[in-house]
């Protein structure tokens, strides 16, 4: 083992701790390098300011949404928006509210934290701040906002791994966190790729579990920061929509990587570098989709200028721009907005309508599977 990569902290009842950065290089740097290629790809896409603004918004609610559910909060990601949006203002919040309600305040918090130089420095006070934020104003069992655990936790259940139980006492959490802090900052660990940095302080802070509840939420925030102030866009935030999507996946990749006798992070490597892989392919097609509407747009007036479809063919492929879903004959007919479309018109003129926007001269349109989707390969 190459023991450079592991630093031994030995603790009062815990035993001896483990910080580590060890792991396989030939089954991570190809990730890297993917991850790295797709960012390129996405932040060279022409952004519009209002597609920019509400990509933030909509990924930030996922990300609240995310890191809420894996903890077991119950609001679906409908009332999460509503939760950001205050449009429940003024009503006193349960606690499944107030969790939401928190995620937003950190995330603000996060947001207001000033430029500093790259890779960031992750220090202890930032740490409790973000619990303190996190968990205020809810009644968690044994949970101090801000507050190391002076208490013994099990984690985890036989489905994912196992149970693990984290360091036992004040004293282990307090010489643990300090370590942490003083080891995410050593000049090694700062010279890695900070996608595998955040993993790191991701990782480590779960192993430790220093607070009575919150503790993934921190730990998910915490990779976001670390991500955020390393200049990546969008993903810091898109990651926890992902871990609440492979939850399962999540618990074994951490569970693998505590378990390695060798202790070998690549499973966690892993599983976090494809949620970057996957959140950025997220991305692209959202922004690229806005690109083929913007096209669209325009294809439709200059099809419309040269009257090669009526008004109504072209409100109809606006109206399929807005709505995103496939139509078929009786939807036209039947189905709002498009019945107003075609209230005072034969079945044959709608279907007609349908195969013109499909010809191959037009090209708006494909049927497949007795549907008529937008043709999103005629801008590719």
């Amino acid at each position: 083992m190459d023991n450079s990569k592991i630093a031994r902290v030995p603790t009062f009842r815990s035993g001896n701790f483990v910080f580590s950065r060890k792991h396989d290089r030939s089954e991570i740097e190809p990730l890297i390098y993917c991850a790295r290629l797709l960012y390129e790809t996405v932040i060279a896409i022409p952004v519009l300011p209002q597609w920019s603004t509400r990509f933030e918004e909509e990924i930030i609610r996922r990300s609240i949404f995310g890191t809420a559910a894996l903890e077991g909060n119950p609001l679906k990601e409908e009332e999460v928006g509503k939760i950001l949006h205050d449009e429940l203002r003024g009503r006193k919040a349960d606690r499944a509210e107030q969790e939401i309600r928190n995620l937003k305040a950190v995330y603000q918090y996060i947001s207001e934290q000033p430029p500093a130089p790259s890779p960031v420095e992750l220090t202890e006070p930032f740490i409790i701040e973000i619990h303190k934020i996190i968990t205020s104003d809810i009644s968690y069992a044994a949970n101090v906002p801000g507050k190391y655990r002076p208490h013994e936790v099990k984690v985890g259940d036989k489905d994912h791994g196992g149970v693990y139980t984290p360091p036992k006492c004040l004293p282990d959490i307090e010489t643990l966190m300090a370590k942490l802090a003083e080891w995410i900052n050593s000049d090694p660990v700062k010279a890695m790729d900070p996608l595998l940095r955040g993993a790191l302080a991701h990782y480590h802070l779960g192993l430790i579990h220093p607070f009575g509840d919150g503790n993934g939420r921190v730990a998910r925030i915490v990779e976001a920061f670390m991500l955020r102030l390393s200049n990546m866009k969008y993903v810091p935030t898109m990651l926890s929509n992902y871990y609440y999507r492979k939850m399962d996946a999540y618990y074994w990749a951490f569970s693998l990587a505590r378990k390695s006798k060798e202790y070998d992070v690549t499973p966690f490597f892993k599983f976090v570098l494809e949620g970057v892989i996957d959140s950025l392919s997220e991305i692209k097609d959202g922004i690229t989709y806005n690109l083929q509407i913007l096209l669209m747009r325009d294809y439709m007036a200059y099809l419309r200028e040269k009257k090669r479809v009526s008004q109504r063919q072209a409100d109809l492929i606006n109206m399929l721009l807005s709505n995103r879903r496939p139509v078929t004959l009786p939807d036209l007919l039947t189905m709002t907005p498009f019945n107003a479309l075609y209230r005072n018109v034969s079945e044959r003129t709608a279907r007609r309508d349908l195969q013109k926007l499909a010809e191959k001269s037009i090209g708006a349109l494909k049927l497949q599977d007795g549907k008529y989707m937008l043709n999103n390969e005629r801008f590719k």
